[in-house]
């Protein structure tokens, strides 16, 4: 096979990137220039890389600041309806690449940086990710806010600015060691301080009822000072922004302390104020009810409904009355989007303003607070769902709970005058839980208090409606609502697959940019053999590069004609990566048994993070190294199979993997994806997935033909058999050979001889509680498997089936599920007019 090519000679090529114009060229060169001689004036005359990609930074951020400014001069004007987007979690990952994309500035950059001896990719690598998530949810509020800049809404997210992201993980002896992801070290060129818009955040206290109303007294203050991210749109002069909060003790914290002379004590004790936004909490589909992470969730809640209240105040439009003490107009200005059930605190904390600060009647704000909030929901496992015991309420937030109660009431109320005597359904439905630690039920409070609720596909949208909350949906059918999960095609096509971006854009021009559904028009290139060719040759140059990128980092050599079989997501038993498993150690012992028979050649890469506490997770990490181990040291294998995990998945290593697979993982016991989005990401990118019926599986499987993915195993109504019959492991592991090998060798120390015992828990688990089923889809999975190898030894079929997929892909853009939002449950327009750039005059 060709190297890869250079970026020299990509730069040759026909290129979505925009054409360089010499005098951007010139102008970017003499900006990055400048920025680096005052990065340097200092004391030091030699540059280093990191010099080099802050110079490119901060040239490149020139470029967005008058349109930033621009675009938020033109929402004052025109006093939109203001869409906030609340999530605990934003996982950005890096910003200077899709910047450049988003602002066409990126060939003007690359050749700027190549005429001054320096490579555009090496200064790319420089940059931190911006790990503000876990998975899943923190990811589709990065696409989210990157679509709704591109469909240009007025729109902000409000998140919190973390010190310390998702840790990164090291593998060491097979094992996940966790370290700090400090990725504010060097400072981060992306952001804006802005103190003039600190707020005050309110914790403990106790309630005072006097005739004027109620007072929340003696509380301790903490301080949210708000830093600013830009987020352009595609191309159309939208520059919306990101709004994270970081915690600040107040000058006069514990002044008592002051008082009694232990000046120093006090002053350090500011870091407790101060470790509100310290840390992110690493666990992904898992509650933990530890009383810092609801102090995040309420100081997030606190700070941004201050901003929102300002902001509607001092808008034009606002209101009539001098003092703006009206919110009969709020819900025609303000959406509040809840990501999860983490914001849920919204609901309460904006009846509080509006009861107790604003003075509204109650019932007045009760009406408004549930036409203002959405809620979003993200998963149905129900040891994710966030149930706070009412005694941390009571301390930490004693108002709030008040009003909780009264809200409950009210709703109780209302189900018990609709359903007269039925006990059991005002048990199910209330927001407070009874029992030896009384609890509030935060997504009973989310549904009871917004206007719209939605699951994120369908098939997860059908099982909130039927099962979750089916008593509220028999209550208020009209609040449930479908928004498939869709992904930005700038970040996960554009900016991480220049290449086939390109041969798309070559055949049918570059529409689908910011209209994926025109991806369809691939349908006529099926049978085109110029086409097949190019696909087929911009798959292998992935795979050649990021074949290097592993050797380069980790040492470890693949076979780049290998088939590139990959599963990269958070690890955990729903996602069952243990299925995957013991797919790689039936092929292992298949290919002992024959060494001379002919095998399909394959890379099975996983990669993910496993939550620190969560012990089955990690054993699960421990099993797949320790199966490499051996797999990969085995003469008798050689190159036919290679098990390789993957260290430290995240965003900025998606971008470079997600392009070079062939084959996508998406496996997890059907009912138990919510949505999944990194399915949609390999599908557009040119991978065959091999799935189970569920999340978005489905409606990718409807997109493309059913016969265009390697769909396997139990549907959603044979799981809820078998969980009526009884799950029986046992029989499974008697009745199929191949399993019982693998199970054996598992348990036997075959793969960890040092440590015979070692995996006991995990086959424990396998046998006798198994929640997730993985022994009763493995037969279906290891012969779907095989059909897998037939086609790929057809090159031609594959291809002609990727490009399929791709052509099938368009549903997927979270422009297209951004859009619903807006119109289904904002209740705005998404517009395709571009603000003027700040070059030109305005009207």
């Amino acid at each position: 096979m060709a190297a890869p090519l250079s970026d020299g000679e990509r730069r040759k090529q026909i290129s979505v990137r925009g054409i360089a114009g010499l005098g951007d060229v010139a102008e970017v060169r003499k900006s990055f220039n400048r920025h680096l001689h005052f990065t340097l004036v200092k004391d030091r005359n030699v540059a280093t890389p990191r010099d080099y990609y802050f110079a490119l930074a901060h040239t490149v951020r020139d470029h967005l600041v008058g349109r930033w400014i621009r675009t938020q001069q033109h929402y004052y004007e025109r006093d939109p309806k203001r869409i906030y987007y609340l999530s605990l979690e934003f996982y950005m990952g890096r910003t200077l690449q899709n910047t450049m994309v988003n602002l066409g500035l990126q060939n003007a950059c690359d050749e700027a940086i190549y005429q001054l001896g320096l490579d555009l990719e090496e200064l790319e690598e420089i940059e931190e990710d911006a790990g503000l998530g876990n998975g899943g949810l923190g990811r589709l509020a990065a696409c989210f806010l990157d679509s709704m800049a591109t469909l240009g809404l007025a729109a902000y997210g409000y998140g919190i600015r973390y010190e310390f992201g998702i840790f990164n993980q090291k593998i060491v002896d097979g094992w996940q060691v966790e370290e700090a992801d400090d990725w504010l070290r060097y400072g981060n060129p992306w952001e804006k301080a802005r103190p003039e818009y600190m707020l005050p955040v309110h914790f403990y206290g106790r309630v005072e009822h006097t005739p004027d109303g109620v007072k929340w007294i003696d509380t301790q203050v903490v301080l949210a000072m708000p830093y600013d991210t830009p987020v352009p749109g595609y191309k159309n002069n939208t520059v919306n922004t990101m709004r994270l909060w970081s915690a600040k003790a107040p000058n006069d914290f514990n002044l008592q302390e002051f008082n009694m002379g232990d000046y120093i004590e006090a002053v350090l004790d500011r870091n407790l104020a101060e470790n509100i936004s310290r840390v992110l909490y690493p666990n992904d589909n898992f509650f933990e009810g530890k009383e810092l992470r609801l102090k995040q969730e309420y100081f997030v809640v606190a700070a941004t409904l201050q901003d929102i209240i300002r902001r509607f105040k001092s808008s034009k439009f606002g209101c009539r009355d001098p003092v703006r003490t009206c919110f009969e107009t709020f819900p025609d200005k303000v959406a509040i989007q809840l990501n999860d059930t983490h914001p849920a605190l919204s609901i309460p904390e904006l009846m509080r303003i509006l009861v107790d600060v604003e003075k509204v009647d109650w019932d007045k704000a009760w009406e408004i607070t549930k036409r203002t909030c959405a809620y979003t929901n993200h998963t149905v496992l129900p040891e994710a769902l966030e149930r706070w015991p009412v005694s941390m309420f009571e301390k930490l937030l004693p108002r709030h709970l008040e009003i909780i109660y009264a809200l409950n009431q009210m709703h109780l109320d209302r189900v018990a005058a609709l359903y007269p005597g039925d006990v059991d359904r005002l048990r199910r439905m209330s927001v407070i839980e009874e029992g030896d630690c009384k609890r509030i039920n935060m997504a009973h409070l989310c549904v009871i208090g917004s206007h719209a609720v939605n699951g994120v596909a369908r098939i997860h949208s059908d099982i909130v409606r039927n099962s979750v909350f089916k008593d509220f949906y028999e209550l208020e059918p009209e609040k449930f609502q479908n928004k498939t999960n869709g992904i930005t095609p700038r970040r996960w096509l554009l900016l991480c697959n220049p290449g086939l971006a390109d041969i798309i854009a070559e055949r049918i021009g570059e529409g689908f940019i910011t209209d994926l559904s025109q991806l369809k028009k691939l349908l006529e290139f099926i049978d085109n053999e110029a086409f097949i060719r190019d696909v087929a040759k911009v798959k292998q140059e992935n795979k050649l590069k990021f074949a290097a990128y592993l050797e380069e980092q980790y040492k470890v050599k693949i076979n780049p004609t290998s088939m590139f079989d990959v599963q990269v997501k958070r690890i955990h038993e729903y996602k069952r990566q243990l299925l995957n498993c013991l797919h790689a150690i039936t092929l292992y012992n298949r290919i002992r048994c024959n060494p001379s028979k002919s095998f399909v050649p394959r890379t099975i890469m996983i990669g993910g993070k496993a939550a620190p506490g969560y012990h089955m997770a990690k054993m699960i990490i421990k099993l797949i190294t320790s199966v490499g181990e051996v797999i990969n040291n085995d003469p008798y294998v050689g190159d036919k199979l290679k098990v390789i995990f993957l260290e430290n998945y995240r965003v900025s290593l998606a971008e470079k993997v997600i392009p070079a697979a062939d084959l996508s993982q998406q496996i997890s016991t059907a009912g138990t994806e919510a949505s999944g989005t990194g399915n949609m990401k390999f599908m557009v990118n040119g991978a065959l997935t091999i799935g189970t019926m569920d999340g978005a599986n489905v409606e990718m499987a409807e997109e493309a033909g059913e016969e265009n993915l390697f769909i396997f195993g139990m549907r959603v109504e044979d799981v809820e058999a078998l969980d009526r019959k009884g799950y029986n492991a046992r029989q499974y592991y008697e009745s199929l050979p191949e399993l019982r090998q693998a199970i054996d060798q598992i348990s036997s120390g075959f793969f960890s001889p040092r440590d015979p015992g070692c995996f006991k828990d995990v086959v424990n688990m396998l046998m006798y509680h198994d929640r997730f089923k993985v022994f009763a889809d493995y037969e279906a999975y290891i012969k779907c498997q095989g059909q897998v190898d037939q086609l790929f030894m057809d090159p031609r079929e594959w291809t002609r089936k990727v490009i399929r997929n791709i052509a099938c892909s368009g549903k997927f853009s979270s422009d297209r599920t951004i859009t619903e939002y807006a119109r289904e449950i904002w209740g705005v327009e998404p517009s395709a007019t571009a603000i003027p750039p700040p070059n030109l005059p305005r009207n």
